[in-house]
């Protein structure tokens, strides 16, 4: 059986999330790098894979699948390993109620306003635009105040074992926290800031931290 191929640049937040997945799981995987500030994603060859011209992509022994979400089930689902879904219907449905707090909420504040006006745009040699910062900040704070409720006092989003929830915020709070405004709202939220202490030092995290220089 080959290796599962993952198609995307390791510093897409989504394609990091399926990674950490197999990390996780114990699988052993291959990254084809996407760039999509190269505009990679948007080849015939990448389309073939993803036809939004997103990342990431995903084949395991002639099985192709796009969204992160259905990548990162597949994967705990098909291959040994800790289980990375909670068992009960509760823990489940709480696991769901925080993907779809970041996908919805949290993903487009943090990194589609916050991270690439801060980081992403000044590295291209643009400049930041402050009036993008200050709209995206109160769906951002929000956001991470919702998440730290839905963690309460349990070590994981979901519960006591860390599941695909954690997986899906994780590269989200990495980039996050390097901003002064992402770095302050997550220390105003002990629970939050006592979840990302742990995953940061995860060894999946570590592993999967992407060279953006």
């Amino acid at each position: 059986m080959a290796d599962p191929v993952v198609y995307g640049p390791a510093y897409s937040t989504y394609a990091r999330s399926v990674l950490l997945t197999l990390e996780e799981k114990g699988v052993a995987y291959r990254l084809e790098e996407v760039d999509i500030f190269a505009d990679a994603n948007k080849t015939p060859e990448h389309l073939a894979r993803h036809p939004f011209a997103k990342v990431p992509a995903f084949e395991h022994d002639g099985f192709a699948l796009y969204e992160t979400g259905a990548i990162m089930r597949y994967v705990d689902e098909a291959f040994d390993g800790p289980a990375l879904q909670p068992a009960d219907a509760k823990g489940r449905a709480r696991m769901a109620q925080a993907i779809g707090v970041i996908d919805n909420y949290g993903y487009p504040s943090l990194i589609g306003a916050l991270v690439i006006q801060r980081l992403v745009t000044p590295m291209l040699g643009g400049e930041c635009d402050e009036a993008v910062v200050a709209e995206c900040l109160p769906q951002a704070r929000t956001s991470v105040e919702a998440l730290g409720a839905i963690l309460g006092d349990d070590a994981y989003l979901a519960g006591d074992a860390l599941s695909l929830a954690d997986l899906h915020a994780a590269p989200i709070f990495a980039y996050a926290t390097n901003t002064a405004e992402g770095a302050e709202m997550i220390a105003a939220q002990p629970n939050m800031a006592r979840w990302w202490q742990t995953m940061s030092a995860r060894e999946s995290v570590v592993k999967t931290e992407p060279s953006l220089g």
